[in-house]
């Protein structure tokens, strides 16, 4: 019965972007099931992993392959896509699933295939006798002749809109639309929104480097906060000693800018590196020398 309604559903071509959308996400797969895999074994040997990992990496993607392709007729970035294979060696236009065939020779194109050439890099790569060198020789000619091959598909790919891969080609499967695509009524009111907000964000990142976000935060505090009274007594002086006029601690290593605040040398070196035109927050007044504190203030009026 059911072999019956997937004869009767027509096929639907795929857009190029959305096939190579289906293989970046399967890619993207592989690449967050082997680092899952990995972690596991972090807390062994360094290199445990290491003289099998081809052969995990080749179990890992049987596995996917299982619940995928041989499953769905899918894979997974093609299943977020609404996209499956097609049989293309069929004489109907109608969709038909791959044959078991097809699918065990995906099997051993993608997994094998990667399988092999991991494996004979790590096999013929410390050998120095002459007759693995020629086998190696052979092996990387054969690997550089298939990746001509794949530029060439993928040149045709790009012109015809199908068969993404060599692999494709060769078993000729084809990737199709599981279920029409509908078209998409986007409102006018909706764009236009859109376009607003990016406007208005992209102005924000021009503007934003043009604001000098110290200066302003210092000019708020300084309005927020009493300002302090400008006279000369020693008590006044020592009221202003006991905290830093930007971090509010007690001064460590306290200086001065010319007026009757006092600042940790830190919070004020670095504001002024920052801002050239740094005033104190507080009064107002603008860096006239940077000299420390003469008057030694004691830690007993602090307590106090």
């Amino acid at each position: 019965m059911a072999s019956s309604i997937g004869n009767e559903k027509s096929v639907n071509p795929v857009l190029r972007i959305s096939q190579l959308d289906a293989l970046e996400l399967n890619k993207a797969l592989e690449q967050l099931v082997w680092s899952q895999f990995t972690s596991c074994f972090h807390g062994f040997k360094p290199g445990v992993l290491a003289h099998i990992e081809p052969e995990v990496k080749a179990f890992l993607w049987l596995l996917l392959w299982r619940f995928t392709i041989y499953s769905k007729n899918a894979t997974v970035g093609q299943a977020i896509l609404n996209i499956q294979y097609k049989n293309n060696l069929s004489q109907t236009e109608k969709y038909q699933p791959l044959s078991k065939h097809q699918k065990l020779w995906y099997l051993i194109f993608t997994v094998g295939g990667r399988w092999l050439e991991e494996r004979c890099y790590d096999l013929f790569s410390n050998r120095q006798l002459q007759s693995f060198c020629k086998i190696r020789h052979y092996i990387n000619f054969g690997a550089g002749l298939l990746k001509l091959c794949g530029l060439v598909n993928f040149l045709i790919f790009l012109q015809k809109g199908t068969f993404a891969t060599l692999t494709e080609r060769v078993l000729g499967i084809r990737s199709v639309f599981c279920k029409p695509q509908s078209v998409r009524q986007v409102g006018f009111e909706y764009m236009n929104r859109e376009l607003l907000w990016h406007g208005f964000a992209e102005f924000l990142i021009y503007l934003l480097p043009l604001i000098n976000v110290q200066k302003l935060k210092l000019r708020i505090s300084s309005w927020c906060l009493p300002i302090a009274s400008l006279s000369n007594s020693e008590n006044t002086l020592a009221t202003c000693c006991k905290e830093c006029s930007l971090c509010g601690e007690w001064p460590t290593m306290p200086h001065t800018i010319g007026c009757l605040h006092v600042f940790c040398y830190y919070c004020i070196k670095s504001n002024y590196l920052f801002d050239m035109y740094f005033t104190c927050p507080k009064c107002g007044s603008e860096v006239h020398s940077l000299q420390p504190l003469k008057h030694k203030i004691e830690m007993t009026e602090f307590h106090v």
